[in-house]
């Protein structure tokens, strides 16, 4: 069964709007560090008739430096950033990367879009569930793609090509961006699938993935707590073995299961260090791509 986190997440944040705000209920301090910001006003997206704000982290040194810079795409803005906005805590993502460029190990550009509060469990997937709803994946990911994506490369340093573009979410987030690697592999060329919640898509998300094979360097992290449940465990692992099967190398894909791990921001905070540093590795690109 799916983590009763995953399943009910959802329903609960539409539960707590309902639920008057008093005097005990202190306000939430941000978090959030100099180079996060809001970009601009929502963003309208096609054929889904709704907007989305996106949120956007910079380098240190962004402002000075006249270099461009690799772009990761992130679900679940809210989450990433700042404990002010997040839904359970926040992924660290601000310190993470600016820890990592004062190491003078790696700096991103990323770009945080915001979900869609009861629209998430839909928008997140790429296909119908009975129990959630119409997935609209497909219209998300295109949001992604042809809206977000030429929009951050014209106002930013950015390094467009596929081979410096990658993708990460978790639980439902973890779904979407393993469909937008397939998807679109000349658009992302890396994929961080954290915790990913297959269970919304069923047998139709490994049928995908085994009808197109990613290309041949594309990286794949997958990552899954032990606690998580035994059927997104199982499902994982699966999936691990699915990409095997279309003879994906195994140098380019991850597959870790962290026993004690349950599903929750601070897993994931804990784990972004290594995925990244793994996702954007020269080294990592020895295969090259056959398609």
């Amino acid at each position: 069964m799916p983590s009763l986190r995953s399943t009910l997440a959802p329903l609960l944040f539409v539960a707590t709007l309902s639920v008057p705000a008093t005097a005990a209920d202190a306000p939430k301090v941000s978090t959030a560090l100099p180079g996060v910001s809001l970009l601009g006003s929502p963003v309208e997206m096609p054929g889904l008739e709704r907007k989305r704000q996106l949120r956007l982290y910079l380098p240190p040194g962004y402002a000075t430096s006249g270099k461009r810079y690799p772009v990761l795409y992130m679900h679940d803005g809210q989450n990433l950033f700042d404990n002010a906005t997040a839904y359970a805590g926040e992924w660290k993502v601000d310190e993470t990367l600016d820890a990592l460029a004062k190491e003078g190990k790696l700096e991103l550009i990323v770009v945080g879009i915001d979900n869609g509060q009861e629209k998430r469990m839909t928008e997140l997937n790429a296909w119908d569930n009975e129990r959630i709803g119409k997935g609209e994946g497909r219209a998300y990911t295109d949001f992604i793609v042809k809206t977000v994506k030429p929009m951050i490369d014209r106002q930013y340093r950015t390094l467009p090509d596929r081979a410096h573009t990658a993708i990460m979410g978790s639980s439902m987030g973890g779904l979407a961006s393993h469909y937008a690697l397939v998807q679109y592999p000349d658009v992302f060329s890396k994929a961080g699938v954290f915790s990913p919640a297959y269970w919304t898509a069923g047998q139709s998300v490994f049928d995908f993935v085994t009808a197109k094979p990613a290309p041949k360097d594309a990286r794949v992290f997958l990552l899954m707590g032990g606690k998580e449940g035994p059927q997104m465990n199982a499902d994982v692992k699966r999936m691990a073995e699915t990409v095997k099967q279309t003879g994906h190398p195994a140098a380019n894909t991850v597959l870790k299961i962290v026993p004690e791990a349950e599903h929750n921001e601070a897993f994931w905070a804990g784990e972004l260090r290594e995925a990244l540093l793994w996702m954007f590795a020269p080294e990592n690109a020895k295969v090259a791509s056959s398609k």
